[in-house]
């Protein structure tokens, strides 16, 4: 793209501030000025940390050994969780609510029998979305009964229903607490954000340890882990309420409660009922994870299955969780959504009164009938033939094929050029200068506090004693970044110029963002047995549709004006693209980095169970052997890594005090 400029004579006009040399230039510019700081301090500290502990790896009289400690507290804990006041009047009664509560909604499930449950079901998605729905929904539980997974389905969504309404209860407190007041909204912004990219693994632990491995611990695992996004949104949603209305409603002499219950919840609806559909989702995600911890259902099925490499019976497990899922979303995403208005007879309350009847009569009938469990004879055995295409695969795919090699081989070449090479390379660095190297790119994207909190966290991990573990973490999630965000970016632009192959990837992409994490890892255990590759593998598919969404929305969410100009310029697509989209959609762009980051830590943590070992590994072998020391830590570890990746790829804005001096 060429312009040729009219040759007009400006004035030049020099103050006192433009009188500068190079030097004084270059310091002008913050990004370089950070360089060259962070430079001189690196030619400072490196010589002298090295003459005083040589070497790379992190230095022992660095680190503390807290499995004294934790030792200790655990057998504390252990020898007082019958008879101190803590667990006796507290806890246990939690525990024991907590159990109650989710048997109750079991029996309940079981008594409405499988006609009963499909029904309501049903129902409640023709209520919520029309038709088309309630036809997934009953196909879907008709498959769950089919694959012989209807009893670990139900156990499953007791689970969950009972940790969502203790979730949704716990998040929208915490909301209108940080709705309504700027203090507590600026105290528990940075709790909630710390929540949210804590793995799903570093919960499992503590909560284990504190109620002993069993349902309450799953269960309040999974409040933990599915509060925030329901905290977030219920706080967005109350400050974001209309000013004018708010006004309005002021002038009419409201007192508070009255304008918190008449306008500002009114106000939030949809970010309500969004923070509901998150809610459960992330629930699911959970209940399905902690079955490492005593949850039963679907997921304790996928994890015995993983444990004993059983492709079959993970993938029988795997796919009912997938329906749940889907299900789930779609039926709270059509309740949050805006739709025309409901022109049917059965409209409010007399449509949910029809079903409400309907399944109560269903499940009379079947119980009558003494038809509540679902019928043997309707049951689909795939784990032999699963089993069966899985050796077949191990045979004729895994290796020795001609030119492009097997999937075995693609995984071993994988880890003996990429992540090999990479976690050598970090093991290798001095670890003072990896922790300047994490200083620099937290504070060029942010602030010094953004810089002082990576520092502090990836200084956490070698005070732990887990360096080399951490390292070999962090190769793997940055090999898995690396794939996730150039196929991310290539197929999000892609998207962002087609409407067509959108279109086409929605449907994949929406099945993909609903999958719980645990689901990921079976079809990779399928193509490339076990070992760091796969875990990868299952993280780079977990985190591909979060990027190409957020890159397609950035792209095409660029000023149509800016776009307008390149091309009345004469602009290339390619020049479009380089010259104005890319460089526009920078946030949106960086926020895909960021998520990309988040999201395949989780599934790297979670690839211990096929193999990926690092700190995954010391969490699962800590929650399997009971092992408070190993597990903590590895757990704590995970905890500070994900806090300096987040904090490296999530650019924060810097407050200019000396930007409006002389205002």
């Amino acid at each position: 793209m060429s312009t040729t400029a009219p040759a007009t004579t400006t004035p030049r006009v020099v103050d006192a501030d433009t009188k500068t040399g190079p030097v004084q230039a270059l310091l002008r510019r913050r990004g370089l000025a950070k360089l060259l700081l962070l430079a001189v301090a690196a030619a400072v500290l490196i010589p002298l940390v090295h003459a005083q502990w040589p070497g790379a790896l992190w230095p022992s009289d660095l680190t503390v050994d807290v499995s004294g400690p934790l030792g200790k507290a655990n057998d504390w804990i252990i020898d007082n969780r019958d008879s101190h006041w803590l667990f006796a009047y507290f806890l246990g009664h939690l525990s024991n609510g907590i159990v109650v509560s989710v048997r109750a909604v079991y029996l309940v499930l079981l008594a409405g029998g499988w006609a009963g449950v499909v029904a309501g079901a049903t129902l409640v998605a023709w209520r919520a979305a029309g038709v088309r729905l309630a036809v997934l929904t009953a196909a879907s539980f008709g498959v769950c009964g089919l694959l012989g997974m209807w009893v670990p389905t139900m156990q499953t969504l007791a689970l969950m229903v009972v940790s969502v309404v203790f979730a949704v209860v716990l998040g929208v407190v915490m909301g209108l607490a940080a709705g309504l007041s700027d203090r507590i909204f600026r105290l528990l912004r940075p709790v909630l954000d710390t929540m949210q990219i804590l793995p799903a693994f570093s919960y499992l632990l503590p909560v284990s340890l504190i109620f002993g491995p069993g349902v309450p611990a799953a269960t309040i695992a999974t409040v933990i882990y599915a509060a925030p996004p329901m905290a977030r949104l219920t706080a967005l949603g109350l400050r974001g309420a209309d000013a004018g209305v708010m006004e309005a409603v002021t002038s009419l002499g409201t007192t508070a409660r009255q304008r918190l219950l008449s306008a500002r919840i009114p106000l939030a609806r949809k970010e309500l009922l969004l923070g509901l559909n998150q809610t459960i989702m992330m629930a699911l995600s959970m209940a399905v994870i902690a079955s490492m911890i005593g949850g039963a259902g679907l997921g304790d099925r996928v994890y015995q299955a993983l444990g004993s490499v059983d492709v079959g019976a993970a993938l029988a497990a795997g796919i009912p969780i997938v329906l749940l899922a889907v299900v789930l979303d779609r039926v709270t995403g059509a309740v949050g959504a805006d739709s025309a208005e409901d022109t049917s007879p059965l409209r409010g309350w007399r449509g949910w009164s029809v079903a409400a009847v309907v399944t109560v009569a269903v499940a009379l009938a079947a119980r009558f009938a003494d038809r509540l469990d679902w019928p043997e004879t309707w049951t689909v055995d795939i784990v032999e033939p699963v089993n069966t295409a899985k050796d077949w695969m191990v045979d004729h795919l895994h290796t020795g094929l001609p030119v492009i090699g097997g999937t075995a081989d693609w995984a071993a070449h994988f880890t003996t050029w990429v992540l090999n090479p990479v976690r050598d390379g970090l093991q290798g660095l001095p670890w003072v200068l990896v922790l300047l190297v994490v200083a620099a790119l937290a504070w060029l994207i942010g602030t010094w506090q953004t810089a002082l909190t990576a520092v502090l966290a990836m200084a956490g991990i070698g005070v732990l004693g887990v360096w080399d573990k951490s390292l070999d973490t962090l190769a793997q999630v940055l090999a898995g970044v690396a794939f996730t965000v150039v196929l991310g970016f290539a197929i999000g632009i892609a998207t962002a110029r087609s409407q067509r192959l959108e279109r086409l990837l929605r449907p994949v992409l929406d099945v993909c963002q609903t999958m719980p994490q645990f689901v990921y890892l079976i079809p990779v255990v399928m193509l490339f047995d076990i070992g760091r590759a796969p875990a990868v593998a299952a993280a780079v598919v977990y985190a591909l549709p979060a990027v190409i969404r957020i890159t397609t929305q950035g792209l095409r969410q660029v000023d149509s004006g800016a776009m307008e100009a390149a091309r009345s310029l004469g602009a290339t697509n390619w020049q479009q693209l380089r010259q104005v989209q890319l460089p526009l959609a920078r946030p949106a762009l960086l926020l895909a980095l960021n998520q990309a980051v988040v999201l395949v830590l989780a599934v790297v943590v979670i690839g211990a169970l096929v193999g990926g070992g690092a700190l995954g590994y010391d969490v699962v072998f800590g929650i399997a052997q009971g092992d408070l020391a190993t597990g903590m830590v590895g757990g704590v570890a995970i905890v500070c890594l994900g806090l300096m990746l987040d904090r490296v790829t999530q650019p924060t804005a810097r407050r200019d005090h000396g930007a409006k001096k002389g205002a």
